[in-house]
């Protein structure tokens, strides 16, 4: 294994820096096939908001590519000064290198513990690499193993139980309220992208209708459009929140566009049944004395960053499992991976001696035949096997121990013991 992985994430470089250094769909492409090229290696380039990572394999009688050269491949595809990008690139090798992609994959290493957008985003960037030629038979073994111990970190300990994202808590918040959706009218106060996001997980629950108001009519339409929704003036927000079961308040509003006393006077008086108000706007949209508790119930975007920090502390929780796992996984593949590239050496290691002890045995006995009971055949032949085993038993010791904790030794020791004992390979 000749394995690195170079590259930077959120850790080690500023959003500034990974933005310039981002992939467009085109620019991977030609990025894959030129790293290939030139440096004769397979790569498998995973590119996202967070990370811009090259994993690759290189034949061993080559040298290394390191942080440097891959400094210089990005500054030359991106334009951006090699000084801005060398010293914040980090590099993983061979058993190192498979640790962190499985961390990866797995969203330990993730700004958020847990997600799940990550894993996608790995077999992506690998569908693509093996479409365009440029994985081979290591990162072809590697990703699919490293997506396998993926879905069972997530299916066998907790790290991804809860929403994290405002959104998705947002709509848990609402599910605590509500046993059913398909009698609810929501209501979108704004049209921003988080009103948006966070519509679509509303519109999830197939609620009975969706009404949209913004002071921009035009801006309200679009929005309607998105969720087969309605568009309603502004001036008749009072009105659409007594039909309302839950709103949805982002504006950018300076001023509270619902004060308590004029929900008390124009929208109260005229409701029967709960209200739930998801106020995710800064500064707030509603009163916060809005809220009751009972009838009326308003929650505004620190309360959804609270529930989204408990989620993510039980997460946290499950993290030692999750990595117990992984380090186990990691083990399994490079123990076998190291098998897969020793085995054929001892095999041809024994038949080679195999032959040199039948070329000793063989005139020996042919000599002394009708000397020897059979019994002293059996024990002279016995005898020259167990000195073959005890003189290759040293060699293939280290074989096994450079394998499982030098990946780099057991590549020395395969090629000593070829030239040591002259087989071929």
């Amino acid at each position: 294994m000749n394995l690195r992985v170079l590259g930077c994430n959120f850790r080690t470089a500023p959003v500034e820096l990974r933005e310039k250094l981002a992939f467009d769909d085109a620019k991977q492409q030609a990025a894959l096939t030129e790293f290939a090229a030139r440096y004769e290696a397979e790569v498998v380039l995973l590119s996202t908001c967070n990370r811009v990572e090259f994993y690759v394999n290189r034949p061993s009688e080559h040298s290394a590519i390191d942080s440097g050269l891959t400094a210089e491949f990005l500054s030359e595809v991106h334009r951006v000064p090699v000084e801005e990008i060398r010293p914040l690139l980090y590099e993983q090798t061979d058993t190192a290198a498979v640790r962190h992609l499985t961390r990866v994959t797995a969203s330990l290493d993730s700004l958020v513990v847990g997600e799940g957008q990550i894993a996608g985003q790995v077999k992506q960037a690998y569908e693509l690499a093996r479409s365009l030629g440029t994985t081979g038979h290591l990162l072809n073994t590697l990703f699919p193993h490293a997506m396998r111990v993926a879905k069972r970190v997530r299916s066998e300990t907790g790290i991804a139980h809860g929403h994290v994202s405002i959104s998705s808590v947002a709509v848990d918040f609402v599910r605590q309220v509500f046993d059913q959706f398909n009698d609810k009218t929501i209501l979108v106060i704004g049209a921003g992208k988080m009103a948006r996001l966070t519509l679509k997980h509303l519109a999830e629950l197939n609620p009975q209708q969706i009404l949209v108001t913004n002071r921009s009519p035009a801006k309200a339409e679009e929005v309607a459009a998105m969720c087969n929704g309605i568009a309603v003036p502004w001036e008749e927000l009072d009105d659409s929140l007594t039909k309302a079961d839950i709103v949805l308040s982002t504006t950018g509003a300076k001023e509270q566009i619902m004060p308590k006393a004029r929900f008390d006077r124009h929208v109260a008086p005229k409701r029967t049944s709960t209200l739930v108000v998801l106020d995710i706007a800064v500064p707030r949209d509603f009163d916060p004395n809005i809220h009751d508790g009972d009838r009326v119930c308003v929650f505004n975007i620190d309360d959804l960053t609270k529930m989204r920090e408990r989620t993510l502390e039980q997460r946290r929780k499950h993290l030692a499992p999750a990595e117990a796992l992984v380090e186990s996984e990691v083990k399994n593949f490079v123990d076998d991976w190291n098998r897969r590239k020793s085995g054929p050496v001892i095999q041809q290691l024994f038949s080679e001696a195999d032959k040199l002890r039948e070329t000793v045995t063989s005139p020996l006995l042919g000599k002394l035949n009708g000397k020897l009971s059979e019994a002293d055949r059996r024990q002279i032949e016995a005898a020259f096997r167990l000195f073959q085993n005890k003189l290759l038993h040293g060699p293939l010791a280290a074989l096994k121990d450079a394998s499982a904790d030098q990946p780099d030794a057991s590549r020395g020791l395969l090629d000593a013991v070829r030239k040591l004992f002259g087989l071929k390979g």
